[in-house]
């Protein structure tokens, strides 16, 4: 397998494009700031990913933004802190803010003269909007929770992507998913039988960060430490 062999890319944006985790740490910090007593990084985003999961289980159909402002609320809940509305509701809208891993716009730049493009994202149009722009590519298929009315790792949302790709003439076998994410991402790809892409961003740290652990790991065809190494090795397959 080669990773000419493709005709689209489809990505995860957050935590693969995005460094959501950066971005998570920094909105948090209004919250964090009021606890009297240190958190680890990844203290943090364990306990986020854990109320964001259950949030995207037990509310399937509502907006990415919407959601956040309820994992601000169970956080501090969880934590003893006092917060108000306005403040869940603004940490909600801080995903246009996160920023993007520093080669991710290079890597798309060079792989959109190779391939189309396309983002699987459980977030919501409005928020996406904002980090599209930070990603300065024009994507040949945008499919967001928002337009599913469900969460990754639910197979709805790939079932959704794969048909939407069809409608474009791309055949299953000419997809390679991209993603950092075991649980979100490459499980429900190896259950649809999708070629994948490890995008390892957490190669240098223990644990699964903002995401929940997948339990037994997932088949990946590929795996890289960054966008800009995928996009080196497909400079050094086609030139070979």
């Amino acid at each position: 397998m080669k990773l000419s062999d493709f005709k689209v890319l489809t990505f995860d944006v957050y935590g693969t494009l995005i460094d959501w985790e950066s971005g998570m740490v920094a909105a948090l910090k209004p919250l964090t700031d009021k606890l009297g007593r240190d958190l680890s990084r990844d203290a943090i985003l364990e306990a986020h990913a854990f109320h964001e999961s259950t949030a995207q289980r037990w509310t399937p159909a509502r907006r990415y933004s919407d959601l956040l402002a309820t994992v601000y609320r169970r956080l501090a809940e969880e934590w003893g802190v006092q917060v108000s509305w306005e403040e869940c509701a603004a940490y909600g809208a801080s995903v246009r803010q996160w920023p993007a891993f520093d080669d991710s716009r290079a890597a798309l730049a060079y792989l959109k003269k190779h391939y189309r493009l396309a983002v699987l994202t459980n977030t919501d149009n409005l928020s996406f909007s904002g980090s599209n722009a930070r990603l300065g590519v024009a994507f040949d298929g945008v499919y967001t929770a928002e337009d599913v009315g469900s969460y990754k790792p639910a197979d709805r949302n790939f079932d959704y992507m794969i048909e939407m790709l069809a409608r474009q003439g791309i055949e299953k076998h000419e997809i390679l998913h991209v993603a950092e994410s075991m649980f979100h991402d490459h499980a429900p790809a190896n259950r649809h039988g999708l070629a994948n892409c490890w995008i390892y961003r957490r190669h240098d740290k223990d644990g699964f960060g903002a995401t929940m652990d997948p339990g037994e790991m997932p088949h990946y065809d590929f795996r890289f430490d960054s966008m800009a190494d995928l996009a080196a090795a497909h400079v050094a397959e086609t030139h070979a």
